[in-house]
Parts: C-alpha cells; structure tokens; sequence
C-alpha cells in the first residue's frame, strides 16, 4: 500500500473557495479552471459588487451593494463560465447571525426595508423587539439587505446547507 501525499491533497482541497462567485457562473472548481481573468464580469457590473478576489478571480462583495441580476457580467464573459440565465442565478440565501441588534434587543429593520422581494419580515412578540425571519424561497440571494445592515449581521450563504 502506497502512502498518501498530504501535501498534494491539500492542494486540491485548497483550491474549493466560500467565495461568491458572479451570479449564473458554473461551480467554484470549474469557475477557477475556466476564468482567466479577464476582469471583463467586473468592469461591467453594474453595482460594482463583482471584484477581484483571491488569486485574482472575481467574487462578489455585498458589503458594497445588491446585485441587480442585470446578466451584463454573463454576456460579456468570452468563456463558457455561465449557465443559461433562465435558471437561478445562484444558490445562496441571506443568513442574520447573532450580532443583529434585533437579537440584542434594539429595534432595527434596515434588512427588512432594503429587500425588495420581501424575504425578511420581523415577527412581533409582546414586551420584546420584533425579531428577523428570512424566508428562504422568497430570498433572491440579491445582498440588498447586506450593505445596510448597521452591524454586519448579514452573510449570504449556500441555501443547500442544513445550517442556512
């Protein structure tokens, strides 16, 4: 029996990313073995949220603004990195963790005024601050709710996932 090469294996594990990659673009593995970063998606975009990341990929930043889902960084893409643009343009839903000052007892709902499809709503309980509820299969996954969020108490996260 042969050893395993540990080093050779963490190469290949290193290479999966919890980066968000631009919407409609083929999973995080075969997104880095096709892009050749071109920079074309981020010059593009609209919001500004698609930028360069990690070994100079483009991944998307919320923290910046909400994608608009406007297909401009899939039709300028010179490789054949996205899907059709009639699917779901990703698979990430928002995610409010505990620093959100509505678990902390202080009334907030800036979440909930930035999302247009109105996935978050805060559900009222007698002597205490409303409190967030994502609903997940009206989620976009768009981040509007993200930038304003005073305590970035925001994430968007694969909606597959048990934890999400």
């Amino acid at each position: 029996m042969s050893e395993i090469n540990q080093s050779r294996r963490r190469l290949f594990s290193r290479r999966k990313s919890n980066a968000i990659r631009p919407p409609w673009s083929r999973q995080d593995i075969e997104f880095t073995d096709i892009c050749t970063r071109c920079d074309k998606c981020i010059q593009t975009c609209e919001t500004r949220i698609i930028i360069k990341g990690d070994g100079g990929f483009p991944e998307v930043n919320f923290a910046i603004d909400e994608c608009t889902f406007c297909k401009k960084c899939a039709d300028i893409c010179p490789e054949p990195l996205f899907i059709e643009t009639d699917n779901a343009p990703w698979q990430i839903a928002a995610k409010i963790n505990d620093t959100c000052l509505a678990r902390k007892e202080i009334w907030c709902q800036s979440c909930k005024d930035a999302c247009d499809p109105r996935a978050i709503r805060f559900i009222p309980a007698i002597g205490q601050v409303p409190q967030p509820q994502i609903d997940i299969e009206l989620c976009t996954g768009c981040g509007a709710c993200v930038a304003p969020c005073p305590n970035g108490s925001i994430s968007l996260l694969d909606n597959t996932r048990a934890d999400c």
